[in-house]
């Protein structure tokens, strides 16, 4: 991916030197999926190794009493900082992504609140709960920010065979396809499903999980227009979205595959719905909700 190297946001905010943070009252996992499992009564549906499934909403059990909380002054790790090349492209792909939802909301008269994306060392106090290192980056609904801890892209490069920079990219990407799903409602979806539609391979869930996926397809079209892609990045986001999908993490982690329990849909599906996203660069054609098939 074609980007500037010692870029900077504003709307990210570095809080690795704050030291692992510990569960308080109402603290628990993170991100929009078991948010949703706990302020609406979803069920949590985790399988052995589940925890690793990265490009989550998270998982774990969120609070119904979380509030967005004050936001804590941003730090800065001193000294020689080794993620240094890794914070800087976090914040240009942050600000690369925003800015083209905030021309796809303009082109339909609507405003787009931009989220924050906070790095974090370990562990994190959110408006969701306590989020660590092993859930992966996720998106909080209740402050809506994306948190991740960086040493999660050495963790997407080994363990899931996911190497380059535009399968990073993508990380942010469907997790920003997170906050754009909050910014429309789309979150009341999996609310309002009957609970027997909220579990399983064609749950309410994979489908929220499925339309971020195919939100990052969105965006990555858009860097195609704007010259941003090298010859690969596709295949690399490709890559990255085969990689997690419920069917392979759960038969690398059981050796068994259970439909029934998934939260975020097949490998096959996470592809198609990138590129579905990727190639046609619509809401409509991102409606997974609407979808017969996923």
């Amino acid at each position: 991916m074609r980007w500037t190297p010692g870029y900077s946001s504003d709307d990210v905010e570095d809080r690795r030197d704050e030291g692992p943070a510990s569960a308080g009252i109402g603290a628990g996992g993170i991100g929009i999926l078991f948010w949703l499992f706990s302020r609406f009564g979803l069920p949590g549906v985790l399988v052995g190794g589940a925890v690793l499934f990265f490009l989550s909403g998270g998982l774990g059990t969120g609070s119904e009493e979380s509030r967005p909380r004050e936001r804590q002054p941003a730090g800065a790790v001193q000294g020689n900082d080794p993620d240094k090349q890794a914070k800087e492209f976090v914040s240009f792909v942050l600000d690369d992504v925003q800015k083209s939802w905030t021309e796809r909301f303009a082109q339909q008269g609507q405003r787009y609140p931009r989220a924050r994306l906070v790095l974090f060392n370990r562990s994190i106090s959110s408006a969701c709960g306590l989020g660590q290192r092993a859930m992966g980056p996720f998106y909080c609904p209740g402050d809506q920010k994306v948190y991740i801890d960086l040493s999660f892209y050495q963790e997407l490069r080994q363990r899931f065979g996911a190497p380059g920079d535009f399968a990073q990219a993508y990380v942010i990407a469907h997790e920003i396809g997170h906050h754009v799903q909050h910014l429309l409602g789309t979150d009341r979806q999996v609310q309002n499903a009957p609970r027997r539609a909220r579990q399983g391979e064609d749950s309410a869930s994979v489908r929220l999980e499925l339309q971020a996926d195919c939100y990052a397809g969105m965006w990555a079209q858009s860097t195609e227009r704007r010259n941003l892609l090298e010859a690969g990045d596709i295949d690399e986001a490709l890559t990255a979205a085969a990689a997690i999908g419920d069917d392979r993490l759960q038969r690398e982690a059981t050796g068994a595959v259970q439909p029934e329990t998934w939260t975020h849909g097949s490998s096959a599906e996470r592809v198609r719905w990138f590129k579905r996203g990727y190639e046609a660069g619509t809401f409509e054609a991102c409606d997974t909700f609407g979808a017969g098939r996923l």
